[in-house]
């Protein structure tokens, strides 16, 4: 396919081989460089490196499956055809490890990787019907030390409530409003900042009841069919996965059209299904056993749960392949953009695909 698309490129660039071929197909779909400053913007200061052509090398990392930018520089400076592909023609030419630290450092505080994904999906997407949005999290282990929480009120020492009815005469403290049920009054992006984004612990129990435990963070992803990306948000490894689905609703509402919203019995909640409907969606979420006796899907509902399948694909590819078992940052944006290259290679790849 990349051969069809580029029929000059081998001319050009005598050597190339299927990896680079594949890296120049998926650079021309993401085209990072539109959405990058050039060098000149900056008025004062030093001339700083190109951007254009560091946030095409953090691509061609991914795609080549390089660890850290220690290695990256190595690799730009010795391959003269992933060197040209990402923009630079002479081995001195290839900046610094610590310039590519402080590039990454630049995208993740301007959230340049939530933007070219945003305008992918507007791109391809927009005209489309997306028959399934699978949502599920996956956990992602980072080099951090977990936040240490505050106690809890019996923990601290303050007298614990009395179950029950209060006694006359006494006055019960207000309880807050519950996360999902404010959420469903808020806009996507209100519910997404309230959501916790420091480093803690995670602990999970898979289908056979074992329980497993990780530090740092939780990847929550949006997948349509065709295995694409939708929307992407990281969190606290502790945050269950249903306080993240009604923003993420609402955000990949805004972006597509859809009519099935896929989950697991983690998100059988009430608030949850009703976001969906007020959306216009059909939520087909696996009963939780918490409720008592589970009753079988219908056929076609039980059919149409077999589509959430991509998303699992989707978190196994990205940490698999595409960088989300080597993280290598510390700190919520940088972790976040470090997988949205990941992310990015999906969806390019998943686009040519359906293609």
């Amino acid at each position: 396919m990349a051969d069809q698309g580029f029929p000059h490129l081998r001319g050009c660039l005598p050597g190339l081989t299927d990896e680079h071929m594949r890296l120049a197909t998926v650079l021309e779909v993401i085209r990072i460089e539109d959405h990058t400053p050039p060098a000149w913007a900056r008025w004062f200061g030093r001339k700083p490196s190109d951007r254009k052509a560091l946030a095409r090398a953090f691509i061609a990392k991914v795609v080549h499956k390089i660890p850290t930018n220690k290695a990256l520089v190595e690799r730009l400076r010795a391959d003269k055809n992933l060197r040209a592909l990402c923009g630079w023609e002479y081995p001195g030419q290839v900046p610094s490890e610590s310039t590519f630290s402080r590039a990454f450092s630049e995208f993740a505080r301007t959230g340049m990787t939530d933007r070219v994904h945003r305008a992918l999906v507007s791109h391809y997407l927009s005209d489309e019907v997306i028959w399934h949005v699978s949502r599920d999290s996956t956990a992602i282990e980072a080099r951090e030390k977990p936040v240490r929480k505050d106690k809890k009120p019996n923990e601290a020492g303050e007298k614990k409530r009395r179950r029950g009815r209060p006694k006359k005469g006494e006055e019960r403290p207000v309880t807050e409003e519950k996360r999902l049920a404010r959420q469903r009054k808020q806009t996507a992006e209100e519910g997404l900042a309230e959501l916790p984004t420091v480093c803690d612990v995670g602990t999970k129990r898979d289908s056979k009841g074992n329980k497993s435990s990780w530090v740092c963070y939780k990847f929550h992803m949006n997948v349509g069919d065709g295995d694409i990306p939708l929307f992407a948000v990281t969190t606290s490894a502790s945050l269950h996965d249903s306080q993240a689905a009604i923003p993420m609703v609402k955000a990949t509402a805004d972006r597509v059209d859809s009519w099935y919203d896929l989950m697991d019995s983690a998100y059988d909640a009430k608030d949850i299904r009703e976001a969906c409907r007020e959306l216009g969606h059909f939520p087909i979420i696996d009963a939780n056993p918490r409720c008592g006796r589970v009753l079988p899907m219908e056929p076609d509902r039980a059919r149409r749960y077999r589509n959430r399948s991509s998303v699992e694909r989707v978190n196994s590819r990205l940490k698999d392949d595409c960088g989300g078992r080597m993280v290598r940052v510390r700190g919520a944006p940088k972790v976040h953009t470090h997988l949205m290259f990941g992310v990015l290679v999906i969806f390019a790849e998943a686009l040519l695909g359906l293609l």
